[in-house]
């Protein structure tokens, strides 16, 4: 017995009967060699973290965009703890916490820059529509490792793709994620706002804070309690009140923060114009594209190879090409 198929029998005989075997995966859409030291979701873990589009992460917008003070979070910063809470609840459930922890690092690998922002943008301009989470799913399938993609198993992709809204994920792995992702969000946003004086503590919904805790560890700590006490027979959920005051922080933070216009939201408003420009320039001038996008807009269509080009890059580097086009340069000798 390897160390692959040893980690597969620990996984039999101590994980939850309504957890995901690594064993019993679906398996990946091409044929693939099997590693004798990992298993198929500890495969696709590495395969993400060692991906170039995660790396990317560490530049891109989370709430605010280039904040000047080094605390605020980033879309990686995001996702780390998104996978941490996912981790904490997948353990006490016993459920497959490699499986939990790849798709919790790979459900942001899609976002645009400027967050929120640029997806809508893109999400206007694009014909199809464009979503992030399924961004994420093209990026792991078609675009990384110069077009080759990652190759990864169907749990790992049907959980990236469905952690945000609409149909839920199959495994319950999968579920923990979405209910990892919001939780997160919802209380780093609140610190972020809070350390960036949007708002302060004792604006927030007080019948939500007795429930959930007023610092935000305990506010964390009280939904992953919930979920994990309330999660049976193959199913995820919170209580009911524990329910009731996560969606009153929901509403709270959409009306107050993330549709606010406050000093530090306002940037954001410029971020349609922005990369509209950026896209119709860049549509005109296949010059400009790397030639990977060459690649894509020969198989597909040049729109299809733009959008991709504009969602992969950081919050930089789009300035900065936004800057190299339109803005004059002075001469020199």
């Amino acid at each position: 017995m390897n160390v692959r198929e040893n980690i597969e029998s620990i996984e039999e005989k101590i994980l939850s009967p309504f957890a995901s075997l690594a064993k019993n995966s679906k398996g990946r859409k091409n044929e693939d060699e099997v590693c004798n030291l990992r298993t198929v979701y500890q495969v696709d873990r590495g395969r993400i973290i060692h991906c170039e589009s995660f790396r990317r992460l560490k530049h891109k917008t989370q709430m605010f965009f280039s904040p000047e003070k080094e605390h605020y979070r980033t879309r990686l910063t995001h996702t780390l703890e998104v996978s941490q809470i996912a981790r904490n609840i997948s353990r006490a459930l016993l459920l497959n916490e490699d499986l939990t922890e790849a798709i919790a690092l790979g459900h942001d690998l899609g976002h645009t820059p400027f967050g929120h922002a640029g997806e809508s943008a893109l999400n206007e301009i694009m014909p199809e529509g464009f979503s992030h989470f399924e961004q994420s799913v093209r990026i792991v399938e078609r675009l990384e490792k110069n077009g080759k993609g990652l190759n990864l198993t169907y749990e790992v992709l049907d959980g990236i793709l469905n952690h945000t809204k609409g149909t839920w994920p199959q495994t319950l792995e999968g579920k923990v994620v979405r209910f990892a992702d919001r939780i997160a969000y919802i209380n780093h946003d609140i610190d972020d706002a809070i350390r960036g004086q949007i708002l302060t503590l004792s604006q927030l919904p007080q019948d939500a804070l007795k429930i959930l805790g007023i610092e935000g560890k305990f506010r964390i700590d009280a939904m992953m309690y919930s979920i994990i006490e309330n999660s049976t027979n193959g199913e995820i959920k919170m209580s009911e009140d524990v329910s009731y005051a996560f969606n009153k922080l929901h509403e709270f933070m959409y009306a107050n923060v993330y549709c606010d216009r406050s000093k530090a939201k306002v940037e954001t408003v410029k971020v349609p114009d922005f990369i509209k420009l950026l896209y119709d320039y860049l549509i005109k001038h296949p010059d400009k594209w790397p030639n990977e996008i060459k690649e894509i807009a020969e198989k597909e269509s040049k729109e299809r190879a733009v959008c991709d080009y504009i969602s992969s890059m950081t919050d930089k580097f789009a300035v900065d090409l936004f800057k190299d086009i339109f803005i004059p340069h002075s001469w020199t000798l």
